[in-house]
């Protein structure tokens, strides 16, 4: 099976990451303040053991972020999203009702649900394959590969 159109996306904007950070060094220097120098931190401080688990949640969510993909493949047969480590759905062309590469605005990053595209998938950005299947379901998979991707998706239709 030829791959026509292959695409892998990663969380890479600067001012996420900088967000991100930020929120994960709070309860650091909450440990910091309240463990080694013994202050409480805060005005109603949190428990030693409410700030230890508060640095393992925000560091693993940094990792999660950190390894997180959007994997898209379109061939002639199927559609295949891989969102790394959450989802993998493929979806064959018999199964489509309409694609077409749009250009959506900002509903938002990683999964969203119940927007009036279906299920989105995105990493960044506000371009998309825009996916409307024969039983009613619709999704949208984001792309940083406009202009490949609309060409293949016309390629598809052409030989269908």
């Amino acid at each position: 099976m030829k791959t026509e159109f292959k695409e892998v996306q990663k969380f890479t904007q600067w001012w996420l990451w900088l967000l991100l950070i930020v929120l994960a060094l709070i309860p650091v220097y909450g440990i910091y303040k309240q463990i080694i120098q013994g202050e409480a931190f805060g005005g109603k401080p949190i428990s030693d053991s409410g700030l230890i688990t508060a640095v393992i949640v925000m560091f693993a969510i940094l990792v999660l972020f950190r390894f997180s993909k959007l994997k898209t493949q379109v061939n002639k047969i199927e559609i295949q999203i891989k969102f790394i480590p959450f989802i993998t759905k493929k979806i064959e062309w018999k199964e489509v009702k309409s694609a077409q590469v749009i250009s959506y605005g900002f509903v938002g990053y990683g999964i969203r649900l119940f927007t009036k595209y279906g299920t989105v998938y995105n990493t960044k950005g506000n371009i998309g394959l825009a996916l409307e299947l024969k039983n009613g379901k619709k999704l949208l998979v984001g792309t940083q590969k406009k202009e490949d991707l609309t060409k293949v998706i016309e390629e598809i239709y052409r030989d269908r």
